[in-house]
């Protein structure tokens, strides 16, 4: 089982201000376009995913995200048979400016635990990357396989029309782990309307800040085509355990 750790209870001032100044002009701006988005259509997206940890049960989660214009809403349970469950709900808001994009965006899951993150991106073709998040350190099993409490950066590009690379840094700013991933991604966009994307990561950090260092690397690849796609990754020390990590997603969107 590979949970957030639990650390004593502690004030998160910048998640309470992060929701403060997320939440309502998000929601007022939903409010003062939704007369104007009327006719926009609720577009769906199903992942249903298989996870096989090295000398664990097995574990399987399923997300459901809906997106309506700038909005998007998920829900997804994650369960490993005698271990653990969990519900979760989130939601998501993509800003776009002059300069570039913000997106906030708040995470609730059973258990009591609470996240958010505000992530920016200046530029155009050739853009910066920058983001942090934060949760109240409630129990939570990672699927993002990067350090929640973190600062994120790094830039991208989008070197042709059918090409596009990025390349960011996540780190633990708040937990005194050391906890980092280094990720280096390419999509390629296909004539046909495929698309393949390729995600290779590096990490190195400890899981609380008493334990040993473990180093690992990952590739996933995932593989979009008509309405549907297919995600394969393997991740060594998993979020940053001593368990590695196979997953399946097979998904279907609209």
């Amino acid at each position: 089982m590979i949970l957030s750790k639990i650390y004593p209870q502690r004030r998160t001032t910048l998640l309470t201000a992060m929701l403060s100044a997320v939440v309502a002009p998000c929601f007022a701006q939903f409010s003062s376009t939704s007369d104007n988005s009327a006719q926009a259509a609720w577009r769906f997206k199903l992942t249903p995913s298989y996870y096989q940890t090295s000398q664990q049960t097995g574990a399987t989660d399923v997300n459901l995200r809906a997106n309506h214009d700038k909005h998007a809403l998920w829900a997804g349970q994650y369960d490993q048979r005698q271990t653990f469950h969990q519900t979760r709900i989130g939601y998501e808001y993509m800003h776009d400016t002059d300069w570039g994009q913000i997106v906030p965006s708040l995470q609730g899951a059973s258990g009591g635990f609470l996240g958010g993150s505000l992530n920016a991106q200046w530029g155009q073709s050739t853009y910066l990357i920058a983001g942090v998040g934060r949760t109240n350190l409630r129990p939570y099993y990672n699927l993002n396989f990067d350090p929640n409490d973190a600062i994120t950066l790094g830039m991208g590009a989008r070197v042709t029309d059918v090409q596009q690379w990025a390349f960011w840094q996540t780190q633990d700013d708040r937990l005194h782990t050391g906890q980092q991933v280094k990720h280096l991604m390419w999509r390629y966009h296909m004539p046909s309307g495929e698309r393949l994307t390729l995600d290779v990561a590096r990490k190195k950090g400890r899981s609380d800040p008493t334990s040993a260092v473990v180093k690992g690397d990952s590739l996933s690849v995932t593989w979009d085509w008509t309405r549907y796609f297919v995600r394969l990754a393997r991740d060594q020390k998993v979020n940053f355990s001593n368990s590695d990590q196979t997953r399946l997603s097979v998904g279907w969107h609209d």
